[in-house]
């Protein structure tokens, strides 16, 4: 019996049968397919990784299920079969982008980022990409960007070699002006892995949120992280504002921000992404 069988037959009982599958980009982690079932259509990931990765990922799709109107794909069953962990989750098809999908994109985002909490982090440590994320919480977001997000890329990276000791002592430098660079601004529950491949267009034509990376945290870096590889639109920016301005000065601050996501591309796929964090800290220190 093959993978996907066993796993729909560990969640809808043993008379469960796989009707079909198509094999769908799974990211560079993960395996994908839509497959139908005798059960009915869903949608499954899966890898030789801890299940840990996925236990994370239902519990953020639980949060912003729970926090937001955009759709959230609805998680089935989690589990491991010999080496493979997976994630049966709710099948999403694809439509197209109605007139108002980037407005609501954007009035959704908004309200998750209202979303507040007496501290930055999380109760509990996730993942972004394959790498750990720590969300231990912090009442000052300075020392949790520093110490839970830019420190253990930077270690990471230093260890590997793909960072020199002179790149090492300029985010010392930064670190010392974070706190003054960054406006203060309460906890707000982010998405955390915000790009164009985490999002998706349903059958109604509406958002709908994947692949999320979730704690509190400002909500500058989640507006931030959108621009870093593109595909919103400037609806989307515009919208957002209105519904829940940024501080002024936020465009100066993006490539601050996106320090993190892009040491973590450091650390994933090498140091062609370094030119970026080079270019940052030389602006900033």
């Amino acid at each position: 019996m093959e993978l996907l069988e066993k796993i729909i037959q560990s969640s809808q009982g043993p008379g469960a049968k796989l009707l079909n599958k198509r094999l769908v980009g799974g990211g560079c982690i993960n395996h994908g397919a839509r497959i139908e079932t005798s059960e009915g259509v869903f949608f499954v990931k899966w890898s030789s990784g801890e299940r840990d990765m996925y236990d994370a990922e239902v519990h953020g799709l639980t949060l912003l299920r729970e926090n937001t109107f955009l759709k959230v794909p609805l998680t089935i069953h989690s589990g491991t079969i010999g080496n493979a962990s997976y994630l049966l989750m709710e099948q999403i098809d694809a439509g197209l982008s109605s007139n108002q999908f980037w407005p609501n994109f954007s009035t959704g985002l908004a309200g998750l980022h209202r979303v507040s909490s007496e501290y930055f982090g999380l109760d509990r440590n996730n993942y972004i990409g394959s790498l750990p994320q720590l969300n231990k919480k912090t009442t000052q977001w300075s020392d949790f960007f520093i110490n839970y997000r830019l420190q253990p890329q930077l270690e990471m990276a230093i260890n590997s070699g793909k960072i020199d000791r002179e790149t090492s002592r300029q985010f010392d430098q930064l670190f010392v002006k974070i706190d003054q660079l960054i406006p203060k601004e309460p906890p707000a529950l982010l998405h955390g892995d915000l790009w164009s491949g985490n999002f998706l267009t349903d059958k109604e034509g509406q958002p709908a949120l994947i692949d999320p990376a979730v704690y509190y945290g400002h909500r500058e870096t989640e507006i931030a992280f959108t621009k870093l590889f593109g595909g919103f639109s400037e609806r989307f920016y515009q919208c957002y504002h209105e519904e829940f301005p940024l501080e002024p000065g936020f465009d100066e601050r993006v490539d601050l921000h996106n320090l993190y996501p892009l040491m973590v591309h450091v650390n994933l796929f090498g140091s062609s992404y370094l030119s970026g964090v080079l270019s940052t800290l030389a602006k900033h220190c």
